[in-house]
């Protein structure tokens, strides 16, 4: 990682589509230099639990993989097609960051 980007401690990060592939990877390297990172995508277990059959990757598995790597992992399923989900999590976001979000 860049040493631009090497202390990211107190910023506050969103990454979308982070239960696979890029977003995976953006999300863990973000929680490594030491942002709080809220995770979005619609998959929130792994696939087969709880009846879901969608793509490999959920947002559990990348924010287990964050926590290892000692980041700050906030997921939220999010279907970013759906205004009114979209508008809540930033609302939650600027409730529980007290207005705050560096990096989308």
């Amino acid at each position: 990682m860049s040493s631009k980007l090497s202390d990211l401690r107190g910023f506050v990060c969103l990454v979308t589509g982070a239960s696979r592939g890029i977003g995976r990877g953006i999300a863990v390297g973000l929680g490594e230099c030491g942002a709080t990172v809220y995770i979005t995508a619609r998959t929130l277990r792994p696939k087969g639990e709880s009846g879901n059959s969608a793509a490999p990757g959920s947002l559990e598995e990348t924010a287990s993989e964050i926590t290892a790597r000692g980041g700050v992992v906030i997921p939220v399923a999010v279907d970013h097609s759906d205004d009114t989900q979209v508008a809540d999590l930033f609302a939650r976001i600027r409730r529980e960051q007290k207005g705050r979000l560096d990096i989308l």
